[in-house]
Parts: C-alpha cells; structure tokens; sequence
C-alpha cells in the first residue's frame, strides 16, 4: 500500500460547527523557528529549537537561552535564496535485508535507509515575498524527495516540494492568496528535518496527514493573535488527477504569548480511480511556549474514509484512523538541546499502514549546534506494535524495531 495514498471520509455534523470556528492553522503561523527562510509557508506548526523569531502572527518565542547575531541573507536581484542539506546514518538493531523490506527502517520516513549512511534531504529555496505579488520555489532532493510525491503524482512535480504565485492585494487587511502547489498546513512537523526537534519524523507526520495540495489557498490575520484561511485544493499529494471534485481546507491559528492553538480541517474526494470515497480529516496542535527554553506541543489526528461505511465480513464499519504526539523540548545550552517524543497511533481497519494494529514510539533527541547553520542531531528510538510488523532479516516479522541515528545538517539564508 502506498504510504501516502491514505483516504479518511465525511465528518460528523455535529463536529463541524464547533471546528469551523477554531479549525485549522494558517500556512505560515506556526512554522518552526530555527530557520526562518525554511519555514514560511511550510507545513506545519511546530517549532525547532533554533534562535531566529518565528513568522508574523506566530508569536512564538524563541528557544534559544540567548539571540545570535542575525546570518547572512543570501540574495540576487528581488529573489531571497536559502536550503539546507542534511545527512545521516542509521543502524537498525532487526538488521532488515534488502529482500525484506528494501533495508529500511518500517514506518520512518526521509531517513528510512537503514545499516548505512545516505542523504536525508537537499532543498534550495528560491523567494520573492508578494509586493503585490511573489513567487515561491522549492526544489527537494535526496530521500525525501523520492518519499516526498506519491506514485502517481511524481513523473511531474519531482524535485518540486513547493512552487507556487502569491498576491496580497491592496484593502484586504493583510490577505495573502496563493495558487500553486504548497506543503500541508495538517500537522505538528514539516518536511525540513532542521526546522524539527527530532532527527527522525514522527508517525502523525508519515502516516496520518497530507504532504501538500495543489490549488488555491488564503490567509487572513482576522486580529492580532488569530489568522485564518480557506484552501480549494485538488485532495492530497495530487496535482494531475481529480476524482469526484474539490476537496477543501479551513485553517486557524490563535497565537498568545505562552501557546499557540491550530486546527485544519480538510474535507472532500478520495482522489482513488473508480472509487467515489470520501477522506476527512481533523488536525489540531497546542503548543506551550512558558519560558524562552522549554516548548512542548500536543498534537492530534482523526481521519475518516468513505461517505458509506464499509462492509467486512457482513458487518459494517466505518474505516478510520486516529493518533496522538506529545513532544518537549528542552534548550539546555546556546548550543545543546534535548527533545523527547511520544506518539500512539490507532490504525484499527489497516487504512493507513496496512495493518489493523495499534503503534507506539518513543524518541530522544539530543542536539549539538557547532555553528550558526550546522548541527548534528544524535537520536534514539523504539516502535512497537501488537502485531508482528517490523520487518527483521530477510523473512522474519517481529512487534517491535529500535534504531539509533546521527545526523549532520546544514543551512544557510534565512530570510529577511
């Protein structure tokens, strides 16, 4: 089954009224700050552990115990340039065999090669800020660009992980309209290993919610501390293909000075051939911000497939999946970090891995920032099932995988 390829269904009535007035972040509200230039309009809303501020509207202070004086802003003509590259090994304690499972590390994502060194991800970003109107690009290379687009999106948009046109029209208030191919604003990470706390990224992240859309997106900073926004997009990781009409998003983020509360909703088409599903999706994240060096975050998935509820051996279901993710993060040192996660990830009719079994991880970070734009990230971490579903040498299946991972990043430009 294709990893990405995971279809949820219509929500309930009742849930709508209550999410639609909190529901969804904003594209660019809850980016991490470690890397600014990396994170605007990304995907999602958790903070890194870096010391640049976060976006306008995010109000997230911070985790560095000290600011460091501000990088270098790459840049020729109108156009702001910033990437990073990060590599890694992993050692996989199953040893799993290319015959297994291709020698990799089950449910990972980006550093999923395991028992060898290899390139994690390489990403150039190329930026004009809309005055009125902007461009945005981002190419993506290494693992995560091979993992990046599903089967049948990626003879198109490889390399691609954003590229899209913005406006900001005169008399709007501060309204951003986007038309493109963007990252998800769904979830508590985002693609770019160094704007995480963990190395790794986490099962929410790989298995619960959308990479990114293509269509029209907007963000609108309603007051202060809450901005909004609707997205029409052509259901999840699809550019090319559209079965059964639009699916579209409601995103939110209400930023205060000690947490920051987002929630997306998107609702629509499948986008599976000759299947009329419906996938609904509810995506909610808290993050704690109390002093300028402890963060942590909750984060929460619910997915739905199909307006019809299934038939399994004569009863009827409805296919769902749902998780949680607690994270902290803890800024030790202006140079060391230590970053422990939680998830437990419900995946009762095998929707989303395949397998009907219940997941848990837990992973522990610890960081080591030599420079300004290098780091090195050294992490351990434990996946169990109640299922034999870890693969393990060449034919074995077992109910639990423990990795440990050193990974070396780079980057450079933020932006101004």
């Amino acid at each position: 089954m294709n990893r990405r390829m995971r279809i949820p269904f219509k929500l309930f009535g009742a849930l709508w009224p209550v999410l639609a007035l909190t529901s969804a972040q904003s594209q660019t509200a809850l980016a991490p700050n470690s890397n600014q230039a990396l994170a605007a309009q990304s995907q999602g809303p958790m903070p890194a552990p870096g010391s640049a501020p976060a976006p306008a509207g995010a109000q997230t202070p911070t985790s560095a115990p000290a600011p460091e004086p501000a990088p270098r802003v790459w840049k020729i003509g109108p156009f702001d340039f910033s990437g990073f590259t990060s590599f890694y090994y992993s050692y996989n304690e199953n040893h799993p065999s290319e015959d297994a499972n291709g020698k990799t590390n089950d449910l990972y994502v980006f550093d999923d090669k395991t028992n060898q060194f290899n390139v994690e991800a390489a990403k150039l970003t190329i930026n004009h800020d809309p005055a009125p109107v902007g461009v945005r690009v981002d190419l993506l290379f290494g693992r995560a660009n091979k993992l990046y687009h599903n089967t049948r999106d990626n003879s198109t948009d490889d390399y691609i992980e954003q590229a899209f046109l913005s406006t900001k029209p005169s008399h709007t208030h501060g309204t951003e309209i986007d038309f493109g191919q963007f990252t998800s604003s769904a979830g508590a990470e985002v693609v770019e290993t160094t704007l995480n706390w963990s190395y790794s990224h986490s099962i929410l992240f790989a298995w619960a919610v959308p990479y990114y859309h293509f269509g029209f997106r907007t963000s609108t900073p309603v007051t202060s501390t809450w901005t909004a926004g609707v997205q029409v997009v052509r259901g999840w990781n699809n550019v090319n293909d559209s079965e059964g009409g639009p699916t579209v998003g409601i995103t939110s983020a209400l930023a205060k000075p000690k947490y920051t509360w987002s929630a997306n909703v998107y609702t629509g088409p499948a986008n599976v051939p000759g299947q009329n599903n419906y996938k609904n999706l509810i995506d909610t994240t808290l993050l704690l911000t109390p002093t300028a060096k402890f963060n942590a975050y909750i984060n929460y998935d619910y997915v739905r497939q199909n307006s019809t509820p299934a038939v399994v051996a004569g009863e009827r279901i409805s296919q769902h999946y749902q998780g949680i993710a607690f994270a902290a993060h803890e800024q030790v040192t202006a140079k060391q970090a230590l970053t422990g996660r939680y998830e437990y990830f419900a995946d009762g009719e095998g929707l989303s891995t395949g397998v009907d079994q219940n997941l848990q991880e837990f992973t522990g970070t610890y960081e080591y920032k030599f420079m300004s734009g290098l780091l090195t990230r050294v992490e351990v971490r434990h996946d169990w099932s109640d299922t034999n579903f870890f693969h393990k040498g060449d034919t074995e299946l077992v109910q639990a995988q423990t990795t440990a991972t050193i990974g070396l990043i780079a980057f450079f430009g933020p932006k101004r």
